[in-house]
């Protein structure tokens, strides 16, 4: 797959992500979600960071880990959402380097395997949050068919039991629906 149609996936991605964000409201914010560390708000405060950690590290400026801890959120977490999710795509779009990205890796990751990662954690993330909101989420096929190989690479093993790990472990593959069966391979129930 070429680096210019992943930047295509993973904006339609990110803009679903958008889209489900687009229905929280204030109370939500306290909902459980998916990921057991984090109630809805510490989910999109994660998210938000997410996309401007990634926007700064395609601009060449990744290395910094202090980009990539949340903060409390604003009072517009929503709007504040959409704009970090804008800034990465228009980031992503605009510069053609490798990336540093300090959680993942010391050394600067290719520029299409760092678009990837984005992708899977916006396929993810948005269901998380649909889930979170108990409402449906639909991706593209296409979309789920470009994440899948990329979600089935990620490493398994004693990381994902760790605090703070990015994934939890597998659950047993679902078979049949794509999504489920990358929510699966990341430690969710589809």
């Amino acid at each position: 797959m070429h680096t210019i149609e992943l930047l295509s996936l993973d904006a339609q991605a990110v803009r679903a992500s958008v889209a489900v964000v687009n229905r929280i409201t204030g109370p939500d914010l306290s909902l459980p979600t998916p990921c057991a560390q984090w109630d809805l708000g510490a989910l999109l405060a994660h998210m938000t960071v997410q996309h401007r950690g990634f926007a700064a590290a395609a601009a060449g400026h990744g290395g910094d880990p202090g980009l990539w801890v949340p903060g409390p959120l604003g009072d517009d977490p929503v709007r504040a959402y959409a704009e970090a999710a804008e800034a990465v795509l228009d980031a992503f779009a605009a510069h053609g380097a490798d990336l540093l990205l300090p959680e993942i890796s010391p050394a600067p990751i290719p520029r299409r395997v760092a678009i990837g990662f984005h992708l899977v954690d916006y396929v993810v993330h948005g269901w998380d949050v649909a889930s979170a909101l108990g409402v449906g989420y639909a991706l593209p096929d296409d979309v789920v068919a470009a994440a899948l190989p990329i979600a089935e690479a990620v490493p398994q093993g004693a990381a994902r039991l760790q605090p703070g790990a990015a994934f939890a472990p597998a659950l047993p593959d679902p078979g049949g629906d794509p999504l489920d069966r990358i929510l699966a391979m990341l430690g969710r129930k589809p």
